[in-house]
């Protein structure tokens, strides 16, 4: 039975999971892409869109409650200054993941996240274009 497994614990204590997960989004606002698991790709989406979507009002508040969950003063100024000015009218989907295959040496399925970086109507122009052609 499922009861009340709302998350994937990623076979780790509540305190180590959310270190981890900050730290990864740290990463991916600092380096725009990182390769990981498949399970914890998808765990990172769940943690950063909502962090993403707090930054899109800045407000001392919105930026108090991204520090208590991201710990890291370089990555809350990032992501208010530069993305939050970038997915200001995207409304959700901020990170895409990416299947990459299976790691050599122990075959778990690994993924790449990256943020989506080009504004909304960039990419549906260029969906239509492809539609076109």
């Amino acid at each position: 039975m499922r009861h009340g497994k709302k998350f994937n614990h990623l076979g780790r204590k509540t305190a180590h999971r959310k270190a981890m997960l900050a730290n990864m989004t740290c990463s991916l606002i600092e380096h725009k892409r990182i390769n990981t698991t498949v399970a914890k790709a998808k765990a990172l989406r769940v943690f950063a869109e909502p962090i993403i979507t707090k930054s899109k009002e800045d407000t001392t508040h919105n930026r108090r409650l991204v520090f208590s969950s991201l710990r890291d003063k370089y990555a809350v100024t990032e992501l208010f200054k530069e993305i939050a000015v970038k997915v200001a009218d995207r409304p959700g989907g901020y990170l895409r993941i990416i299947k990459l295959g299976n790691r050599q040496g122990d075959n778990a399925p690994m993924a790449m996240v990256e943020r989506k970086l080009r504004k909304l109507h960039v990419e549906e122009e260029a969906k239509k274009q492809m539609i076109l052609k």
